[in-house]
């Protein structure tokens, strides 16, 4: 059974995880976004000296590609990509929002509430003000919506929501929850971690889905960007 470094910093919540199949051996967590750099490689560290592991024992290194946080995609990337140049192990990159959906739907079926029966799952990433990172999945994890930036008002989602239930989840799914009147709308405050990326990282590796270390890059889905200072020259008037 294949050994993964599960590393997901996309969010708000940043974890990471050692996985041997389907089982997840360790895992750590760090709730504050703003310290997701100075948490993820000492927690790596942490978790291979508890279970006596070197890198070189790893099968792969699996990370959360986006969308989420432009900083947070980038620690995550740049710490898994680093690891796997050091030791010449496959990289994994899984999409954010699939990651989210492994963890609504398992909280479903734990839950299998009759009314969230044959629902559709869309996790939600807050992307300012009414706009979010989302997409929309069955049961089984087949993309019923592509991932895509939206502007969310009282109509969003209306396609699907006059036929079946839809469960709502992550840190974007609250700007809906105000706006939306639906009785086939429904909401989960689940939080995606590590270990619901281990789930799609033994797939991928299963699969060989391994990317390019030297070429891959995070998926924003909207352009990230700066714009230059400019300088501005103010005359006093006499």
């Amino acid at each position: 059974m294949p050994l993964i470094l599960n590393i997901d910093t996309a969010t708000e919540y940043a974890s990471v995880c050692i996985s041997k199949g389907n089982e997840v051996l360790a895992m750590e967590s760090n709730a504050d976004q703003k310290n997701h750099g100075s948490f993820i490689q000492p927690a790596i560290q942490r978790l291979m000296n508890a279970a006596s592991l070197t890198l070189q024992a790893f099968d792969a290194i699996a990370v959360t590609a986006g969308p989420g946080s432009y900083t947070g995609l980038r620690v995550g990337l740049a710490t898994a990509k680093g690891l796997c140049y050091a030791t010449q192990k496959p990289l994994i990159l899984i999409n954010t929002l699939e990651v989210m959906a492994v963890a609504s739907i398992q909280l479903q079926t734990e839950n299998q509430k009759p009314e969230t029966e044959n629902c559709l799952f869309c996790p939600m990433i807050d992307a300012r003000r009414m706009e979010v990172f989302t997409a929309l999945y069955d049961r089984y994890l087949n993309i019923v919506c592509e991932p895509a930036a939206k502007i969310l008002d009282e109509s969003s989602f209306k396609e699907w929501l006059n036929r079946q239930p839809v469960i709502f989840s992550g840190s974007g799914h609250a700007k809906l929850e105000n706006i939306l009147q639906n009785p086939n709308a429904f909401f989960s405050n689940v939080q995606q971690h590590a270990g619901h990326l281990s789930v799609l990282s033994i797939k991928a590796f299963g699969q060989k889905k391994f990317a390019d270390i030297a070429t891959s890059g995070p998926t924003y889905i909207k352009e990230f960007f700066t714009i230059a200072p400019q300088v501005l020259k103010v005359e006093k008037l006499l």
